[in-house]
């Protein structure tokens, strides 16, 4: 597609495209890959998503593809062993976040019957449509990720504040923040969950 029209801040790399193209502000339900997204924005802290994205096969294999049962057993050996792999952000404090993390999402889980649906109470379960024209225009957060920010840090979750959780909201179609020129931004109006 290449006179396609996109946001801008994907350029040119043909895995960044494809995210946006693919991924990006596409509604998700499914709580292994909003657990995914949750350890995987945590780990961009600091950083660019370009990183992560390059990283995050490698994330995939290590953390047991996201199992949040399997994370949560990870003992201070394991932890170890993830700081000595290159191929991820190795961040003893992300890494052991990540550990926190998984063992609080079973907690919402147990709670709440799915994480899905704590996330999603947040935009009252649809996905809030922006219309952004400029990249200047969007947000780095806004009173619905600052509240999501505020309740996981309170159930004890770490690496989730304001910004990591607006990203989180991007990414799992929360919001569609595809700008209004982007081919993206029209087709996700009635997309179908993954």
């Amino acid at each position: 597609m290449p006179d396609v029209v996109r946001c801008p801040w994907c350029g040119t790399d043909p895995l960044y495209v494809a995210y946006h193209d693919e991924e990006w502000g596409v509604p998700v339900h499914d709580d292994r890959t909003l657990f995914e997204f949750l350890i995987l924005e945590g780990a961009e802290a600091g950083l660019s998503w370009i990183t992560i994205l390059k990283k995050r096969a490698r994330y995939r294999e290590v953390f047991d593809n996201f199992d949040a049962q399997k994370v949560a057993r990870y003992d201070a050996a394991r932890v170890e062993a993830l700081l000595a792999d290159p191929g991820i952000v190795r961040s003893r404090a992300k890494i052991e976040s990540a550990v926190n993390n998984a063992r609080r999402f079973l907690e919402v889980q147990a709670a709440h019957g799915t994480f899905d649906r704590f996330l999603w109470s947040f935009v009252d379960g649809h996905t809030v449509t922006n219309r952004f024209a400029t990249m200047a225009e969007v947000p780095a957060e806004t009173p619905q990720s600052q509240a999501m920010a505020k309740a996981l840090k309170k159930l004890g979750f770490s690496f989730a504040g304001s910004r990591v959780c607006y990203a989180l909201m991007q990414a799992c179609g929360l919001v569609n923040d595809h700008l209004t020129g982007c081919f993206r931004h029209a087709q996700l109006g009635g997309v179908q969950p993954r």
